[in-house]
């Protein structure tokens, strides 16, 4: 990428040993990338069952107040993912977008268009 452009950074599903975020530079074609994304399909799919589990847990009028906690323990840290994840992927989003800016207007209107997964507006694991 140009100095105008730098390479995206991008916000890797894990922190460090101190909580910190980790973030890797680079183009996504990587290993770390791959890695990352193999993380976050599986954190949106383990939210997508913890939904499921929720919504069963909530329809039974008997669960204890030690169940529910435990729901909302396992909802809190999943939505902490899955807004990790958006976080992450918006940024990337941005940069791209950034990165259309040096195209003509008709290259640029016809690769902003929204086709393909980046531009579907759904957090999803693909």
């Amino acid at each position: 990428m140009t100095e105008e452009h730098p390479a995206p950074v991008r916000l890797l599903p894990w922190s460090s040993a101190d909580g910190n975020p980790c973030y890797l530079l680079g183009d996504g074609t990587g290993y770390v990338s791959r890695v990352a994304d193999d993380i976050e399909h599986l954190q949106l799919g383990m939210a997508d069952d913890l939904i499921g589990h929720a919504e069963d847990l909530l329809a039974c009028q008997r669960a204890s107040a030690q169940e529910l906690r435990f729901l909302a323990r396992g909802l809190t840290d999943s939505l902490g993912d899955v807004r990790r994840i958006a976080e992450s992927r918006g940024a990337r989003l941005r940069s791209a977008d950034r990165s259309l800016d040096g195209l003509d207007g008709r290259e640029a209107e016809g690769r902003s268009s929204g086709a393909g997964p980046a531009g579907s507006g759904r957090l999803s694991p693909s």
